[in-house]
Formats: C-alpha cells, structure tokens, sequence
C-alpha cells in the first residue's frame, strides 16, 4: 500500500488508462512543505525575539548592573560563541539526521536558555539607587542629596550601605547572562541552516526564492517583536514584584529608571517551547514540491530550457537526488576535508564577493540592532521605552517589506545572477546615500556642571558640601546648567509635591546665586530632530534589506550542488566569525570612547553618565557608514567580475552564459 508520506503522484489528480480522473489521496499536513514554512517562519520569530529583546534591554542591563558598553557588547555577541564553533558540523550532518528533530531539539534548548537569563533578576537584590529621597525621615543616601555642611558628614553609613549592597548574587549575575547567551547560541545552532536546506530541497525551483523571502521576513519580524516587547517591560519598574507601588519614586524619564528587563525571557521561552512541538512529527523527508502538468511530460527528467522542463524537474518523478559525497565521509574524513572545500570555495570570487558583501552588511546589522536605541536615547534625550520603539516599531517592520519585496522581484523578474547582482548594487548605493546625512543630524552634548565643557564648571562653590563622588541625581538649574545632583548644585532645601517626590531644590548657591534647580536633566535641546532621523533611517532599513533575498539566493546558486552544505556552513561561520562576533564589541568600545563621567559605586566603576554627543555620533553612525560602503564596494566586484565573464562566455561556442538563477 502507499506510504503516508506520500507518491509520486500525491497531491494531484491520478490519470488511469480509461480517461477518467480519481481523486488523489489527502496528504498529511505535516508532509506539506508550505507547512513547514509556516512552522519555521513562527520558530524563527519566537526565537529571534529572545535575541531582539537581548539587545532592545542592553542599556537598561548596563545601568542595573553598572556594565560600560564594551561588556554589553560582548554579552549581545556571546550566543554567537557556541554558534560559531557547532556551525561547521551543520554541513556535516546536512541530510543524514532527521533535520526537524533536531531543529525542535535546538529549540528546547535555547527555551532553557532563555530562562536561565532571567534568573540574575531573581538572585538579586532591589536596585539601589543613589540619592534615594525619603519625605519625613532621615535615609542613608539623603546626605547626599542636599548640601551638608562639614559638622553633619559622617562616612560610615556610606561604608555600611557597599556593605549591604555586595550580594554575592550581583558577582554571578553577569556570568549567568554570558551562560544563558552561549547555551541560546548552541540551541539555534541547526534552526535556521536545517531550515532553509530543508526547504531547498523540498520546495520547487520557482517557488523557492519565494519561500525564503518569507522566512527572511520571519528572522527579521522576530527581533522586531523581541524590541516591541522590550519597549512595553522597560514602563515596568525592575523591582515591582519585590517592592510595593509605594516604593518606587522613579519615573520612565529619570536617567536612574530600570526597567523590567527580566520580564520579556520569560514570555520568550513560553513561546519558543510551543513553536518547537511540531517539528516532532514532520518526517525525515517528504515528496517535492511540483506544478500540475501534462501528463506526457511526467516521464520527462532533467531538461532545463523553458518553464515547464523547470516544473517538470521539481516533480515526484524527478525527485530523486544525486548523492552528496558529504553524506559518504566520516566525521574525520569531514573536519580534515572541510579546510580544504571551504578554500576552494573562497577562491570563487563570486561566492567570496557576496559573502564579504553580507559580512559588512551583518556588521552594519550587529551596531544597528544592539546600539541605535540607546543612540536615540543618549542623542535625543528620550525614553529608553520610546527609543525602543522607535528601533522595533519603525525600522524593523520597514526592513520586513523590503525582503518580502526582494523575493518578489526576484521571482517576477526570473533575475539571473547578472541581474540580481546588479540589483543589489544599485540598493546599497542607494543606501550609501541615504545613511550619510544621518552624520549631520543630531545634538552636542548639554552643558554640565564640571563635567562638559572640559575644564569648565563651579565645582569650586560646591566643594564644602562634600558630595559623594558616587552620587547621581541629575538637576537642572534655573541658568539651564545641568548638576550630576542636588548637592553638586550647592542647593540647602527641598520641596515635596503632593505625593512626597521632590519638585525643586532651593538655594543654591551654585545655581547664578541662591537660583533653584528642577530634578532631572535639562537635555539637549534638539529633539525635534529625531523625525528627520528616523525617516532617513527608515529609508536606510528599507532599501538595505531589499539585498537579502537575492543575495542569499546567489550563494545557493553559485556552488556546485555537492558543495551546497559546505556553502551554507562556510557562509553562516563567516557571518559570525567577522560580523556578529566582533561586531557589537566593536561599537560598544567605540561608544565607550565617547564618555565623559563614569560612573562610580562603592569605589568601583560602572556604567558611563554622560556621553560627548557629537563624537558618539561621528564614530558611531560613520563606523556604520564605513560598512556600506565596503558592501557597496563588493556587488560593485561582483557586477564587474560577472560583466566579465559573459563576455568570455559569450565568445565561447556552446556557452550557456555564465551562471543562471532561475532558468530563462
């Protein structure tokens, strides 16, 4: 009798030798590879949300537990750790495991993972803060929050609070966040490579592009989401569940607010561990998908010249695959073997030149996607909530249509390799243009009291307050000069609203002569610019993801089909070897070049308070400039190299033109 997972005429009507037609026989719905996209475009949302939000809640991470920006960056980067050294077996097993188990399995495992990041929260203490004002009662941080006067000072409550501040809990919790990071990165380890392989070799020829357009669209709706998400818990206090609604007395615009950052890896997990069931029940391998055609042309196998040769080629009867000499080596043979292909495979300056293309373009993507909300943040001197949004609400969604519409005009366009190099080209170019202006687009940093511009301030005035050095409450004072706090100000008294939270500070001496200051920051005074920004920047998401599709589709299509594993694994390792890894690192010691104030709690460093704001952006938006105009640079090579060899094949009797995508 026929297998369940289908024949060769499954799924289209059976002709027999009287003429009539019989109804076929239902196809499982797991053995349907539209249903497979639609399982693994949902995995890879809920996984890459986990990964979205990770980098949506870097700075609220930092500020919590005093991190400088390059340790940020490099906990962003750590899942790409355990990625980078399993990537290279994924071309090993290739076909010889059952590739949507192991998928399901590495999705478990990055739902464990993404527990295990929200654990720190639960170890922890309540955040403290500096300069905790309490109405009515004396605190240990109140002395630091007004002018004392030298008969009043007493320095062993400051001693007695680091004391009660050093939970061995805050020591492990940056080496929990490292571990859950590395374990995320080994669980998506054969999600997306098993997947498209797995679709590729299921899906027709035409339809592929299509398909794979759609699942770039899911990998970039998933960390859209993860920024969504990360924007709502940022409105929620760090500690609401340990503290009553009572004791919180900061708000979302306070530069010392934290933000439920642990929140969203508990909803992550939820999701990543229901989208992971199904892949239990898809089979090993399942019919290819076909188009309905004649039936004197179902006995037809390997013509490529029209369209239906294509469709019949993507028939049951055709579905027969040569065999992958990968599937016949050893692991040993494989490892010893894999050095060897991959070179060879580098000195394809096709194959190279798209890959060094995407590796500046997952470059531009690592500072974009873990830096630009806390970019807007510092530059515009807006919420992290909002900043957030505006990355996952605006950018991303703008970067889903343009991939979308990448696979379209591929499929409708029938683009050979010439063509869809050409087209990529032309959007970064397109790109470069729009991203440059972007470097003129923002504010200088506001003028603080001792700390900008350098060299500057009335210290002086406010040096027999004795002001911690750690303290942070920032003022701005009625001459719109900014205080780091209230005693930096030299202000005597304070002015409690309605619901006991300071309104002003009074009498302060360094404040043009007994002036008042007003809690929190004066800002910098041009965020009307962000709409300008965010248009330019949107454009820039826009036209940069149109690239994706046709480039990705360019690598499956330029390498022999033996070598099609070893293609994806070389591809996916440089990704992580030249742009994830090194990438966010990269811009967070780059940012951290830029501050001006450290700051400081219990004699040891933590996150920066103040940034120089015209370098933080010179350096950080031209570091991403400089990475478009390296991919710029190379589908410019590719054209180049591609015009070329048409023309030497051209002049060759019997050539069919060089490389093809899709068959013309």
């Amino acid at each position: 009798p026929p297998s369940l997972w289908g024949q060769s005429n499954m799924g289209a009507e059976e002709p027999n030798p009287t003429g009539s037609q019989r109804p076929a026989r239902r196809r499982s719905l797991f053995n349907s590879i539209k249903f497979f996209v639609l399982c693994h475009s949902l995995l890879q949302l809920a996984q890459l949300l986990v990964s979205g939000y990770m980098k949506s809640s870097i700075s609220t991470i930092e500020r919590r537990y005093g991190l400088s920006s390059q340790k940020s960056g490099m906990l962003a980067a750590f899942n790409e750790v355990g990625n980078t050294v399993l990537i290279i077996f994924v071309s090993f097993f290739g076909s010889r495991v059952h590739r949507p188990r192991f998928i399901g399995g590495g999705a478990l495992l990055a739902c464990l993972a993404s527990l295990l990041m929200a654990l720190p929260h639960f170890l922890s203490g309540p955040y403290e803060y500096t300069d905790h004002i309490s109405h009515g009662k004396a605190s240990i941080d109140n002395r630091s929050a007004v002018c004392q006067s030298e008969s009043n000072l007493n320095i062993k409550p400051t001693n007695q609070s680091c004391s009660q501040q050093d939970n061995p809990a805050q020591h492990v919790a940056y080496p929990l966040l490292l571990l859950g990071q590395l374990l995320l990165g080994i669980g998506v380890v054969p999600i997306q490579p098993f997947g498209i392989s797995y679709i590729d070799d299921h899906a027709s020829k035409r339809n592929s592009p299509l398909y794979l357009g759609l699942l770039l669209a899911a990998t970039a709706i998933g960390p859209a989401f993860g920024f969504i998400t990360g924007s709502i818990m940022q409105r929620f206090y760090v500690d609401f569940d340990k503290v009553s609604k009572d004791h919180i007395h900061l708000t979302p615009k306070d530069l010392r607010w934290v933000g439920a950052w642990w929140l969203g890896f508990l909803v992550a997990s939820c999701l990543i561990f229901i989208t992971a069931l199904p892949y239990f029940f898809f089979p090993r391998s399942m019919p290819k998908e076909w188009h309905t055609l004649p039936f004197h042309l179902l006995s037809t196998c390997g013509a490529t010249a029209n369209e239906d040769a294509d469709d019949v080629e993507s028939s049951p009867d055709c579905t027969k695959q040569r065999p992958d000499p990968i599937q016949e080596l050893s692991l040993l043979q494989f490892l010893k073997s894999f050095p060897h292909v991959a070179l060879r495979m580098m000195r394809t300056p096709i194959y190279l030149l798209v890959i060094l293309a995407q590796v500046n373009q997952a470059a531009l993507l690592a500072g974009l996607a873990t830096f630009m909300a806390k970019f807007i943040e510092k530059q515009f001197n807006r919420t992290a909530s909002l900043s957030t949004m505006m990355i996952g609400g605006v950018c991303i969604p703008l970067a889903v249509v343009g991939t979308v519409l990448g696979g379209v005009v591929m499929r409708r366009l029938n683009l050979s390799l010439n063509g869809a190099s050409k087209l990529c080209a032309g959007a970064i170019f397109v790109c470069l243009f729009s991203s440059l202006p972007l470097l003129l687009i923002g504010c200088s940093t506001q003028t603080v009291d001792g700390v900008f511009p350098p060299g500057s301030g009335s210290l002086s005035c406010s040096a027999s307050c004795h002001c911690p050095e750690e303290a942070f409450n920032p003022v701005c004072g009625s001459n719109r000069v900014e205080f780091r706090s209230p005693c930096h100000a030299g202000c005597n008294n304070i002015q409690f609203g309605p619901h006991n939270q300071p309104i002003n500070f009074t009498d302060c001496k360094c404040v043009g002569g007994l002036g008042f200051a007003s809690p929190g920051t004066c800002g910098s005074g041009c965020s009307h610019l962000l709409l300008p920004f965010m248009v330019l920047l949107a454009i820039t998401s826009f036209v940069t993801s149109f690239t994706q599709t046709p480039s990705f589709m360019m690598i499956l299509r330029t390498v022999p089909a033996e070598d099609k594993s070893f293609a994806v694994g070389v591809q996916y390792m440089m990704f992580r070897v030249l742009a994830f890894l090194p990438g966010p690192v990269l811009y967070g010691s780059v940012i951290d070049t830029t501050c001006i104030l450290w700051g400081k709690k219990c004699g040891q460093q933590t996150s920066c308070l103040y940034y120089n704001l015209d370098q933080f952006r010179s350096r950080f938006l031209g570091l991403m400039a400089v990475f478009v105009g390296g991919a710029l640079l190379s589908f410019l090579l590719t054209v180049r190299v591609l015009h070329r060899g048409a023309k030497e094949n051209a002049s060759t009797p019997g050539s069919k033109g060089g490389y093809e995508l899709v068959n013309e």
